[in-house]
């Protein structure tokens, strides 16, 4: 009987630890692309969505890590951003050719950097159904509750009026963040 109870303490604890790991952000979270941003702006349009979303990472980023680990892997995070705009990745190293919001081609990096200014990773830009960047975060965020306040404001409409901080001032003392 003891020998049982361990085992299923030790099945219980595998379980919470495979529930706590979420899904996968690259199948639940990101959306597949192939690169045309002037055509993702026309699907976005088309499922009604409030803009696209552009994560800018790089592989070794520690925080790019934390993001996807605990933040962009939880189901109500993926849910909510899905719903509100289509979610592509970029990755400031390479050498993958897009397509960007203008129609002229070229290379991830050149997209981040050049047109982007991203130097240090992750930034998370949001931008509005005709391509204009409407967002920008530099960094992390503390937690999937911060990340999922990001998401609202810019879905509310909120960044027209104020900005990041006060917004989530503004729900800390409502009771909403």
């Amino acid at each position: 009987m003891r020998r049982a109870g361990v085992l299923l303490l030790l099945a219980l604890a595998a379980a919470a630890a495979q529930a706590g790991a979420g899904r996968d952000p690259e199948r639940y979270f990101f959306h597949e692309t192939w690169g045309d941003l002037q055509e993702e702006l026309q699907r976005a349009r088309e499922e009604g969505k409030q803009g696209i979303m552009i994560f800018f990472d790089q592989k070794d980023c520690p925080f790019c890590h934390y993001m996807k680990e605990k933040v962009l892997n939880r189901p109500d995070v993926q849910d909510y951003f899905r719903r509100h705009f289509l979610l592509f990745r970029v990755d400031i190293e390479g050498d993958v050719e897009i397509t960007d919001f203008n129609g002229e081609t070229m290379s991830m990096k050149d997209f981040a950097f050049r047109r982007h200014r991203v130097r240090a990773t992750p930034v998370i830009a949001f931008f509005d159904l005709e391509g204009r960047r409407i967002f920008r975060h530099i960094g992390k965020t503390r937690d999937a509750r911060e990340f999922l306040l990001m998401g609202e404001y810019v879905a509310s409409g909120a960044y027209r009026s104020m900005s990041f901080t006060r917004y989530k001032r503004s729900r800390r003392e409502a009771g909403g963040g």
